[in-house]
């Protein structure tokens, strides 16, 4: 940094990136990264999602990593955030994930066959 001027465009390109993130219109992936869900294959499934939202540019999304999501057995699990709807992943693969930026957060229909309701059946 040279100038003050350079500061304070850090500080208003890190003050837009956390507004985006708590906008209700954004979109919240979160990966269940505990030691369960990484046994299990989550991190081949975050960095698809991760990859396929860079991919395709998604600005209104954010792909996040948590612990343990609460259901081991369901591991690698993903939830998807929009508003005030959350819908819950399980049993996920890469292919998967790539299926789910696709059709859900790009065109906005829920992949049923992936979800926990499907899968409890």
């Amino acid at each position: 940094m040279k100038s003050i001027a350079e500061l304070e465009a850090i500080r208003k390109k890190a003050q837009d990136s956390v507004k985006l993130r708590s906008e209700r219109d954004g979109i919240r992936v979160v990966v269940g990264m505990a030691t369960c869900g990484i046994a299990a294959g989550a991190r081949p499934v975050m960095m698809a999602l991760v990859e396929e939202v860079s991919k395709r540019q998604l600005k209104n999304v954010v792909v996040t990593q948590t612990g343990c999501i609460g259901a081991c057995r369901l591991e690698p699990m993903v939830e998807v955030y929009q508003g005030d709807e959350k819908v819950t992943y399980v049993k996920l693969t890469p292919e998967d994930a790539r299926k789910i930026v696709a059709e859900h957060l790009v065109n906005g229909h829920i992949v049923k066959e992936c979800t926990i309701g499907a899968y409890e059946k």
